[in-house]
Order: C-alpha cells, then sequence, then structure tokens
C-alpha cells in the first residue's frame, strides 16, 4: 500500500501530477460556468423576443397624429339624395390594420378611414357658436340660409349623417382638399369659393357674398368636422364612389323599374319627396325643387356612386353596380331648372360645359332634348 512518510519530500514528478490532477479541475470548472452562462443568455434572449413581439402585436403601427385609429362613424338616417357631388375620385374605406414593425405604418395610414368628432363634442365659447351655427344651416339650409336657396334642399340631403358619413361626400373629405385647382371653374378656388357653387347648383340659388355669416359658419363646421385629418392627403370615404361602368348600357326603362320599386316610396312616384309641413322629408330629384343642371349630381356617374353605396336609404351596397347606373340615368332624365351658365343656346352650353358621356344636358331621352330647364 502506498503511502506518505513523515516530513516527505514530494519529487517531481508527484508535483508534475497533483499540478495536472487540478489543470483538470480548473477548466472542467470552466466549461461549467461558460454553459451556464450560454444557456441563461439563450433562454433571456428568447424573453426579450417575445415580449418585443407580442408588445407589437397589440400596437398599431404607428400612424401620423391627425388619421383616427378607427372607422368612421356609421350614418343615421337622414333625407335622402339631392346636393353636388365632390369633384374628386374616392378610395373604399378600410379600417387601421395593426403591423408587427414600423416600416409598415405608412401604408396602415393610407388605408384608415377618418373619424370626426362627435356632435356633442362642439366646443363651448364664440367659436362653438358659430360651428353650431354651421350645423344648424347644413342641416336646414332651405330655410336657415334661405336669401341663397332657390329649392327646397339642404346640405344634408347628399351629404348624410350631417356631414359625416362616408361614401356621401363628408365634409372632413372636402375641407382639408382645398385650395385646388377645379376644371369645373378653371381656376384654384377656396373652400369657401366651392361652397358658393354649391349655393349656385345644388341649391338653384345665389353664392353668398364672401365673408358672409352663413359661408363663414358653414366653414367653420367643416374646419371642425376634420379636426385631426391630413391636408392634402385624400381619405378613404371622401366625396362618392366610383362604381365600373355595368354590362349593358345604362337605360332609362330599366331604371325606372328600379326606381319604382326601391325609390318612389320615399321620393314619390313623380320624384318630387315628401314634405312634412314646411319640412321637405324627402328630397326632389328632379322638377323646379331640386337640383339644376349645373349641379354634379346631375352627372350620371356621381349620381350612381351615391345611390349605389347609400341608397335606398339604411341599405346601400344592396343594389348591383348595373341597377345603380340604371336608375342614375332614370333620375338624370328628367327636366330640372338651367343651369346658371346658361348662355342662349342648347348645343353651345352643352359644348361649353357639359361636353362628357356622363351628361345627359342637351340628349334627347323619350323624344325630348333636356336642358330647357323645369317649368
Amino acid at each position: 500500500m502506498d503511502y506518505q512518510r513523515p516530513n516527505h519530500v514530494e519529487t517531481p514528478e508527484e508535483q508534475a501530477r497533483v499540478q495536472h490532477s487540478e489543470w483538470q479541475y480548473l477548466k472542467i470548472f470552466v466549461v461549467v460556468v461558460v454553459a451556464i452562462v450560454l444557456v441563461a443568455a439563450i433562454s433571456f434572449g428568447v424573453q426579450v423576443s417575445k415580449s418585443m413581439g407580442e408588445l407589437a402585436h397589440e400596437r398599431p403601427a404607428a400612424a401620423p397624429a391627425q388619421t383616427a385609429q378607427k372607422t368612421a362613424a356609421p350614418a343615421t338616417p337622414s333625407p335622402a339624395p339631392a346636393t353636388a357631388a365632390s369633384d374628386a375620385a374616392q378610395p373604399a374605406p378600410a379600417a387601421a390594420t395593426p403591423t408587427a414593425s414600423a416600416a409598415k405604418a405608412p401604408a396602415a395610414a393610407s388605408t384608415a378611414a377618418f373619424a370626426p368628432p362627435a356632435a356633442d363634442a362642439i366646443p363651448d365659447g364664440p367659436m362653438g357658436d358659430v360651428i353650431r351655427q354651421g350645423e344648424q344651416i347644413f342641416l336646414h339650409t332651405s330655410t336657415q340660409a334661405k336669401a341663397f336657396v332657390g329649392n327646397t334642399l339642404n346640405c344634408v340631403n347628399c351629404h348624410l349623417d350631417a356631414g359625416r358619413a362616408a361614401h356621401s361626400a363628408p365634409l372632413w373629405g372636402a375641407y382639408t382638399q382645398y385650395p385646388a385647382y377645379r376644371s369645373k371653374t378653371k381656376s384654384v378656388d377656396t373652400f369657401s369659393e366651392r361652397l358658393r357653387g354649391c349655393f349656385m347648383y345644388s341649391m338653384n340659388g345665389k353664392a353668398p357674398p364672401h365673408g358672409d355669416e352663413v359661408l363663414v359658419a358653414l366653414e367653420a363646421y367643416a374646419y371642425w368636422m376634420s379636426k385631426g385629418a391630413p391636408v392634402g392627403e385624400k381619405l378613404p370615404g371622401a366625396g362618392y364612389p366610383k362604381v365600373a361602368k355595368p354590362a349593358q348600357v345604362p337605360d332609362y326603362a330599366r331604371g325606372q323599374k328600379v326606381f319604382n320599386a326601391q325609390c318612389a316610396l320615399c321620393h314619390g312616384d313623380d320624384g318630387q319627396g315628401q314634405r312634412s309641413g314646411d319640412v321637405q322629408v324627402f328630397p326632389p330629384l328632379w322638377g323646379k325643387h331640386s337640383y339644376n343642371w349645373g349641379a354634379g349630381m346631375h352627372e350620371v356617374d356621381k349620381a350612381t356612386g351615391f345611390i349605389k353605396a347609400n341608397m335606398p336609404l339604411g341599405k346601400g351596397n344592396t343594389l348591383s353596380d348595373q341597377d345603380a347606373w340604371d336608375v342614375a340615368t332614370y333620375i338624370n332624365s328628367h327636366e330640372r331648372p338651367q343651369d346658371p351658365r346658361f348662355t342662349g343656346n342648347i348645343a353651345d352650353t352643352r359644348k361649353r360645359f357639359h361636353d362628357s358621356e356622363f351628361s345627359l344636358y342637351g340628349q334627347s331621352v323619350n323624344g325630348q332634348q333636356l336642358g330647357r330647364g323645369a317649368p
């Protein structure tokens, strides 16, 4: 048996063996420590990555501060169609979609629907008073702005839900687009000038003077409705939507059938709408009390877009594209007040202001030339 004698002095060979054993133990210890550190680091990295991923999915991608993160409020029933259409083409609305990376934020922002302020959020004070005045003029134009209105229509007849509803030329989709060049006037118009045109054509009246309190109030209302909307950016739901041309050429007779089945209940068999005392509940669609030949709604494509998206009232997007085109053609094949730009000659007026496949002004329908003006 091997043992160590007292006061034994280790030989070099014995010292080498001891040092070798200690070095082996040290290497094992280092390997174990490194392994523990690596396992901890990997585990920590996995947790961080998982947490970041969950956070990215819980929070929508960054969008401009002025773009709302929810869809526009649904329209509530209000009087049916009658005023001017927006000049701009309209993209379809889409709700904002959360994304996991900020790089996708621009795409989310471009498809996010805008939500205007709630009706009860109008502020107090002098500014709020003018905004409320504008709201009342918008809802009751024929009485609140009587001096400038020549028919029985109100702004809300075509700009539904007090100007809030998407796809019915909402105020928030128009206000931020001006100043803008318009082919109709062949000039750069301000929003105030755009409003003046509405009175001339859609309301078949006269333009309020620049700075008139009616214009100021309406512009204040539009400004408030557009609070937070990006300036110069065409928002989903602005104006009226474009409807693809139908398989068949739009037809008067088919349109009359659609009108009788879907529209006459509110607008009457004669298209003159319905009144309750002094209130025009449902607007006239043709004749002397409707929009004139200069209004944007007289163009069949614009009327089709409005009808497809919003009519019958409360049942938008239930008509086929063909039915929408047919009934818009039927409605706009009736006589209405003369275009204020009338030159004294129907053919000349058409050449100058109605040279479009979508305008029936100056065209013959059922043997009658349109454009003479409603009696």
